[in-house]
């Protein structure tokens, strides 16, 4: 608004501006009179806390569920070879490798068993059908691997670790929890109570 657009200055604006100029020197009002807000009260700078909060919290939750790298290297693995299909290894060999008594044949109805190679380890590769459960795909592994017993979801894939019937690691992976809850029955030694 132009200076000439305002209306005309009363006798009460005259007063309370001869009363200003006393009270205040010209020029910008005392600091007093300002409202003092500290950095971190700040919106912006309370949401950028906030969002980094709990960026980290899920960071953190995401990490403390990862599983151990081999585990994740045999997930990518079993994703991969998830649709192949054939016998390129002996079942008494592969039935040696998960432990199994002599003479007995693999449980469920067999759909892969091969030699496989995951992140440099030699791993035996077990993929079989339960009909009370489902596909599951087992991993023996040549070399003995400290891998601690657990389970877990990652990568829409359920795993699962359990010992042997002579103690060495066995890992089992399925995309139905009830078919690793099958097959870890049939394979794995019973937990000791």
């Amino acid at each position: 608004m132009h200076p000439s657009e305002l209306p005309p200055e009363t006798a009460l604006d005259l007063r309370a501006r001869a009363e200003l100029a006393l009270a205040f020197p010209a020029g910008d009002p005392p600091a007093s009179l300002f409202r003092h807000t500290p950095w971190h009260a700040q919106r912006g700078v309370r949401r950028v806390l906030a969002a980094l909060l709990i960026g980290g919290g899920a960071a953190s939750a995401v990490f403390a569920m990862r599983p151990p790298e081999l585990v994740r290297a045999a997930l990518e693995h079993e994703y991969h070879e998830r649709t192949l299909r054939g016998s390129f290894l002996q079942e008494a060999e592969i039935a040696r490798r998960l432990d199994l008594p002599a003479g007995r044949p693999l449980p469920g109805y067999t759909q892969l068993v091969r030699p496989c190679d995951i992140d440099g380890t030699r791993a035996y590769h077990l993929t079989t059908f339960f009909e009370r459960g489902g596909l599951v795909t087992v991993m023996a592994f040549e070399q003995p691997q400290q891998l601690a017993d657990g389970q877990g979801w990652w990568g829409n894939t359920y795993w699962k670790v359990a010992r042997s019937q002579q103690g060495r690691p066995l890992l089992f992976i399925s995309q139905k929890k009830q078919a690793i809850a099958v097959a870890s029955q049939a394979l794995a030694a019973a937990p000791a109570h």
